[in-house]
């Protein structure tokens, strides 16, 4: 097995990544997978920007076709060189996992594969694989502490040669740290604010991040898990008005589907009800809370909540591309949401 943990990382980019061709990344936080596949993928040298060395491919295409992977990697490039197999959204399709074992065993020569996968549970089919060989590298990537929070800000920070005030540095944490990019993206937007200033200071974070604690987010996630697009969109225009960041509605819904996904996967695996695993993982969650999970939990599947974070995931990364869309953006995401979680109350 072999393991790169998370301060282990850089390290592992700059000496040893070069000795592997399969890489399968992984973990809750999306943005950081995300990230960590892209430098992978610069680090092995193929052109990224050749349509022709560079293969980007769905879980979904390999599970559609079960040949694809195999294909892919023993077909030569039309112009010669190495070329680069992208996976992304991968979770234990079965087609893929087989194709990674059998890869596995007879490393390819001539291509690199690189698997970017949701919250892999420790033994789940595809994790098994890949930590079971010692030709793949598997890199797991969990939401940033207090620890790695402070490295990102002070990284972005000594680039642009700006300082902040332990009061805002403070206060940008509060309302960081769920998503890898995303929290980056806050970051930047918010040097970008103060370029013409020395320091940054908590007035500079609340005009651009947004005062996190101004309005309970748990309102409007509530009311997206429980079905009911007219709560949502009161309790989102609420958020809108007190100036907080929509960013941040989206992470915690995020966060939310996360943690259910994670309960969901307990339940199936282990044939348990929801009640029970409310006793055990749920131990932290507000008591009035509770009844809304326990439904969420029992109307929805893991699948189904992984492909809603996932698409909760790419709006967020959508939304700090073009700040001019976050509202509306997320305001069409979450109200999706919400409309799925009715549909499936109904079913119940």
């Amino acid at each position: 097995m072999v393991e790169i943990k998370s301060h282990e990382f850089e390290g592992f980019l700059q000496k040893s990544v070069r000795h592997y061709r399969l890489f399968v990344v992984y973990g809750p936080d999306r943005g950081l997978v995300a990230e960590r596949g892209a430098q992978i993928a610069k680090s092995t040298g193929v052109d990224l920007t050749d349509g022709f060395a560079v293969i980007k491919l769905d879980a979904s295409d390999i599970q559609s076709d079960p040949g694809r992977l195999l294909d892919e990697v023993n077909a030569f490039g039309l112009f010669g060189g190495e070329k680069l197999i992208w996976i992304r959204g991968a979770a234990n399709e079965k087609q893929l996992v087989d194709g990674l074992a059998h890869i596995a065993s007879h490393p390819p020569e001539g291509s690199y594969v690189l698997i970017e996968a949701g919250d892999l549970k420790k033994g789940s089919a595809l994790r098994k694989v890949a930590e079971g060989e010692r030709s793949v590298a598997c890199i797991a990537c969990y939401q940033d502490d207090a620890r790695a929070l402070n490295g990102l800000i002070d990284a972005e920070l000594a680039a642009s040669n700006m300082r902040i005030t332990p009061a805002a540095r403070q206060l940008l944490l509060d309302s960081i740290g769920g998503d890898r990019i995303a929290s980056r993206n806050e970051v930047q937007k918010l040097i970008l604010y103060c370029l013409k200033d020395e320091l940054i200071d908590e007035a500079h974070v609340l005009d651009i991040v947004g005062d996190a604690s101004a309005v309970s987010t748990d309102e409007v996630v509530d009311a997206v898990l429980s079905g009911d697009p007219d709560g949502f969109l009161h309790a989102v225009q609420k958020v809108i008005a007190s100036k907080t960041a929509v960013f941040l509605v989206l992470q915690g819904t995020m966060k939310q589907l996360q943690t259910l996904e994670t309960m969901r996967l307990e339940m199936e695996e282990r044939q348990q009800q929801a009640p029970q695993v409310m006793q055990t993982l749920g131990r932290g969650i507000h008591f009035k809370r509770k009844p809304i999970m326990e439904k969420a939990l029992r109307n929805w599947n893991s699948s189904d909540l992984a492909r809603e974070t996932a698409r909760l995931n790419a709006a967020i990364l959508q939304s700090r591309q073009n700040s001019s869309l976050e509202d509306n953006l997320a305001i069409q995401t979450l109200l999706a949401t919400t409309l799925q979680s009715a549909r499936r109350n109904r079913r119940a």
